[in-house]
C-alpha cells in the first residue's frame, strides 16, 4: 500500500502562489479497514514527518483483513470527509497492521496492544508518548473527534473552527437533540436568525396551521428551550410557539404569553430550505448539517460563510466557481460523505 508521502492525484485551483492544493478523496488503494486516510506504514518514518511538521502522531491499530466492526469503523469513521482531513491534515497518520508479523508485530508489542484485536487509537507525541487517553471499544466518529481536539489542544495546536463545529454536531446527535417551533413572518429571516444562535443545529422552515414556521434542533446543554424562545422572540421570530409537550408550553408561555402558545399542527417543509444558501454557488458545496446551518445565517447577514468551512471545503469550492460548466448536484438537506462523493465523481 502506499505511504504517507506517496504521491497523490490532485487539483491545482487558482494557479497563484498562494493556490490551494485539493487532493481527490478516493482511490487510494485502502483496504475498507483503513477508509480513505493516506496513511503510513512505517512508524520511524512517521515520527521523521511528524517532527519536520511539528505534528502530532495519529496511531492506528487495525486488524486487516478485518472483522465488521473493523470495516464498519472504516467505512463509517475514517472515511468521514471532515474527520480524514483533519487526521492527514493536523497530525501524521500513521496504521499499523494488528493481525500481521515484521515491523507491525514490533511496534504492537512497544505498545503493549493485542493482537487481532478491534480498532484502537493512540494520539502521541514524537518521543511515543500518550497525548490523550487511548481509544478502545469507542468505534464513534465523536470519540475520535472529541479526542483530536483534546490532542490539539494539549499540544500547543488551534482547534480549526471547522472541528469544533463537527464535535458539536456528533455530541448533539449522540446526546440527543430537542426541537422547538415557531412562526415568524418570514421563515427565510427565521432561518437566518436562529440559525445562528449557538447551540442551535439545524433549521427547517416549512408551514404549520397556515403559517411560515421554522423548526429548530438544538442542543440543549449549550441552549436551553427558555433562552431559545426568548432569542426568537427578540428576533421577531415568536409570534407563535407550537408545542405539545406540557413542560415546553409552560416555559414558552412564561416568554411570550399564553395567547401565543398552540398545540403542534402538521409541518409541510417548504421547497426552498436554506433560501440564502440555495441563492449561491455555495449550494454545491457538501457541508455538515451544522455547517450548512450556520452558513446559510452567515449568508443571509451579508456574510461569507468560510469561517465555517474547512480548508478542503475552501478549496472545493474554488474548484466549482472555476468549473460551474460541470453538472453540479445541489448538495443541500445530503448527507456530507455522499455529497462529497457525488462531487469525487465529477470531478475525477
Amino acid at each position: 500500500m502506499s505511504g504517507f508521502f506517496m504521491q497523490q492525484r490532485r487539483f491545482v485551483v487558482g494557479g497563484e502562489p498562494e493556490a490551494k492544493i485539493l487532493p481527490i478523496a478516493a482511490e487510494l488503494g485502502n483496504p475498507v479497514e483503513l477508509g480513505k486516510v493516506n496513511w503510513e506504514r512505517k512508524l520511524e518514518r512517521g515520527i521523521k514527518a511528524a517532527e519536520s511538521q511539528d505534528k502530532p502522531i495519529f496511531l492506528l491499530f487495525q486488524e486487516v483483513p478485518g472483522c465488521a466492526t473493523c470495516r464498519s469503523y472504516g467505512h463509517n469513521v475514517l472515511s468521514h470527509p471532515l474527520i480524514v482531513e483533519a487526521i492527514e491534515d493536523l497530525f501524521t497518520p500513521v496504521a499499523i497492521y494488528n493481525n500481521k508479523g515484521g515491523e507491525d508485530a514490533k511496534v504492537l508489542a512497544y505498545f503493549r496492544e493485542p493482537s487481532w484485536n478491534n480498532p484502537v487509537v493512540r494520539i502521541i507525541d514524537t518521543n511515543k508518548k500518550d497525548i490523550v487517553e487511548r481509544i478502545s471499544g469507542n468505534y464513534t466518529p465523536l470519540g475520535v473527534v472529541q479526542s483530536m481536539i483534546i490532542a490539539l489542544k494539549r499540544s500547543g495546536k488551534e482547534v480549526p473552527p471547522y472541528l469544533q463545529l463537527l464535535e458539536q454536531e456528533l455530541f448533539a446527535q449522540q446526546q440527543g437533540t430537542e426541537e422547538a417551533t415557531l412562526s415568524m413572518y418570514c421563515f427565510w429571516t427565521g432561518e437566518k436568525n436562529l440559525g445562528a444562535l449557538e447551540g442551535v443545529v439545524e433549521t427547517q422552515p416549512g408551514f404549520m396551521n397556515g403559517r411560515e414556521v421554522v423548526q429548530v434542533a438544538f442542543d440543549p446543554s449549550l441552549i436551553s428551550y427558555e433562552q431559545l424562545v426568548g432569542e426568537a422572540q427578540k428576533a421577531q421570530c415568536a409570534s407563535h410557539v407550537y408545542a405539545d409537550d406540557a413542560e415546553q408550553k409552560k416555559k414558552a408561555t412564561a416568554v411570550v404569553g399564553k395567547s401565543k402558545v398552540q398545540s403542534l399542527g402538521k409541518f409541510r417543509l417548504d421547497g426552498e430550505p436554506k433560501y440564502y444558501m440555495s441563492k449561491t454557488v455555495y449550494k454545491y458545496l457538501p457541508m455538515t448539517t451544522i455547517q450548512a446551518t450556520k452558513a446559510n445565517s452567515l449568508i443571509g447577514q451579508g456574510k461569507r460563510p468560510e469561517s465555517v468551512l474547512s480548508p478542503r471545503q475552501i478549496a472545493l469550492l474554488a474548484y466549482i466557481r472555476k468549473h460551474l460548466n460541470k453538472k453540479w448536484p445541489d448538495a443541500i438537506g445530503q448527507d456530507l460523505t455522499t455529497a462529497w462523493n457525488k462531487v469525487d465523481q465529477i470531478r475525477s
